[in-house]
């Protein structure tokens, strides 16, 4: 029996740089039913430049220009927070997660008991992290929004060597020989969830593209997962229906609260109306094989026909079509069976209506 869908509800940064908000989050998350609360773990210094600009949904989020830099100075989280948030996890039954965004943040959270270690989209290309994140020997979800099939591939080359060799790689060609060894594929597809994600904030669904996480896991026979940014409940249940086992979404405890997440994200109501819909989902699912089920059984008798005769028929007399008729309940013999008794003498003489017997 497969895994039940692994939810991971985002917190990302929808804190705006408050422990308390940010505990208010993890009981919201739990309370929804998520399987994690996942957090943003960065030191702003190490993940951008001064000169590096808002990106245009966020200045339209935050209603102000400037740089990445002040805007995520104010939303950055301390050691001691992360151990709160961890501590009140654990308290409400639901994982903590947090997604490192440079090196020192990942060797903080490699303490902490996460499920899987998170990369997010945009650090895809940044192959050190990869195999930094890779050797610390958890489960990985990689996320894809913005990547080509070729960024994914060698992305995914460089978590085989991580994880086959050891060392540093002689040059970028080692990346595809390690993936393609019989180890390196292996260990990747034991180890690697891939997520299929739209990099827009809100994601309009014209830019969804939920096939293309089916392209995902038929080009690298990895599991497979959905990343949402929409503002809709129906996109991460579809992609549930199409075989997502992680669906990841950011929610807030107040869409209309400043800052650069929030107008993407579900709030708590929403976030446990979307849990209730996967799970159905998922239930809903069910087996591949096709047959009655157990439930059904019960109704073919009312719901079915049997052949009856249509007017008095002697006993010995020529069976034709025109003697025959399906009718409810499926007491005889099958509808099915009506040609091949043609022609065959009947049994018995049958009144209208009455079972046929041969």
């Amino acid at each position: 029996m497969s895994q039940p869908v692994f939810v991971i509800a985002e917190a990302g940064v929808n804190h705006n740089g408050s422990l308390e908000r940010a505990l208010a989050m993890v009981d919201a998350g739990a309370a929804a039913g998520a399987d994690a609360v996942k957090f943003q773990t960065f030191d702003a210094a190490l993940l951008v430049t001064r000169r590096a600009a808002k990106a245009a949904y966020q200045v339209e989020n935050t209603g102000e220009d400037g740089g990445q830099l002040e805007m995520l100075r104010a939303l950055q989280l301390t050691s001691d927070d992360h151990q709160a948030l961890a501590d009140r996890c654990a308290e409400r039954g639901v994982h903590f997660m947090s997604t490192a965004f440079d090196m020192d943040s990942l060797a903080m959270l490699a303490a902490f008991d996460m499920p899987a270690v998170k990369i997010p989209s945009g650090d895809i290309t940044w192959g050190a992290m990869l195999l930094k994140a890779a050797r610390l020997g958890q489960p990985l979800i990689l996320s894809t929004g913005m990547a080509t099939m070729e960024e994914i591939t060698e992305a995914l080359g460089v978590i085989a060597f991580a994880l086959t060799q050891e060392g540093e790689p002689s040059d970028r060609s080692t990346f595809r020989t390690a993936l393609a060894t019989v180890a390196g594929l292996a260990a990747v597809r034991e180890r690697v969830t891939l997520l299929h994600c739209t990099t827009q904030y809100p994601t309009p669904m014209e830019a969804v593209n939920l096939r293309a996480m089916t392209t995902m896991a038929e080009r690298f026979g990895v599991q497979v997962g959905y990343s949402d940014h929409t503002r809709s409940l129906a996109v991460p249940v579809a992609a549930v229906a199409r075989g997502a086992t992680v669906i990841e979404k950011h929610f807030t405890l107040d869409r209309g609260l400043p800052g650069p997440d929030h107008a993407a994200s579900l709030e708590p109501d929403e976030l446990a109306a979307m849990v209730v819909m996967i799970r159905e989902t998922e239930a809903a699912l069910g087996s591949t094989e096709k047959g009655p089920t157990a439930e059904e059984m019960g109704n073919r008798l009312a719901a079915r026909r049997c052949l009856v005769a249509t007017q008095p028929i002697a006993a010995g007399e020529p069976l034709s079509l025109e003697l025959l008729t399906a009718k409810r309940p499926a007491e005889g013999l099958s509808p099915m069976v009506a040609w091949d008794l043609v022609g065959r003498p009947a049994v018995v003489s049958f009144a209208p209506d009455e079972v046929i017997v041969a």
